[in-house]
């Protein structure tokens, strides 16, 4: 059987969708929209793991972040990580996180983030992680974080799915 080039690049790009995980979910708190939440899985014994989302606030008053909390931990932080004379450093974050009217925050690895601490369990790729995050203004939800593999850079990190699962 013969394929044109064509052809062949439309069947790799409907495997790649089909083959990507559906990490594509959001959570709406009044004018808070919720994107992109995720975490990496952790090896056993790990005592810490990261959270990771994108916070758009389409409201006329700004809002923060206050803390988020999940079952599988004894508490969450917040925390942020820097550059600073060319060291990274990371530190807890006073007052929360502040999302500003008409603006987004990210939450990614290397700034804003949720330290989940203390562990329960390690957390798995393909699981999802419970968490409740509390804002000063829009209130509080429970949600999920997908659990991507151990080093991913985000949703869609196609370098490291494992496939044939």
């Amino acid at each position: 059987m013969l394929f044109c080039a064509s052809t062949l690049r439309a069947l790799a790009g409907a495997f790649i969708v089909l083959a990507t995980p559906a990490l594509a979910h959001s959570v709406t708190l009044g004018s808070l929209t919720i994107t992109d939440l995720w975490t990496r899985a952790t090896p056993p014994g790990a005592p810490t793991a990261a959270g990771y989302m994108t916070i758009a606030n389409s409201g006329g008053e700004a809002d923060t972040l206050l803390s988020a909390a999940s079952p599988v931990a004894d508490h969450g932080e917040l925390h942020v990580m820097a550059m600073k004379g060319g060291v990274m450093t990371m530190r807890a974050v006073d007052g929360g996180v502040p999302i500003p009217a008409g603006g987004t925050v990210k939450l990614a690895p290397d700034g804003f983030h949720i330290m989940f601490v203390t562990l329960s369990a390690p957390l798995k790729e393909g699981d999802k992680l419970p968490v409740t995050l509390t804002f000063a203004k829009a209130g509080s939800v429970t949600t999920f974080l997908h659990i991507l593999a151990i080093g991913a850079s985000g949703p869609g990190d196609m370098g490291n799915m494992k496939m044939g699962k």
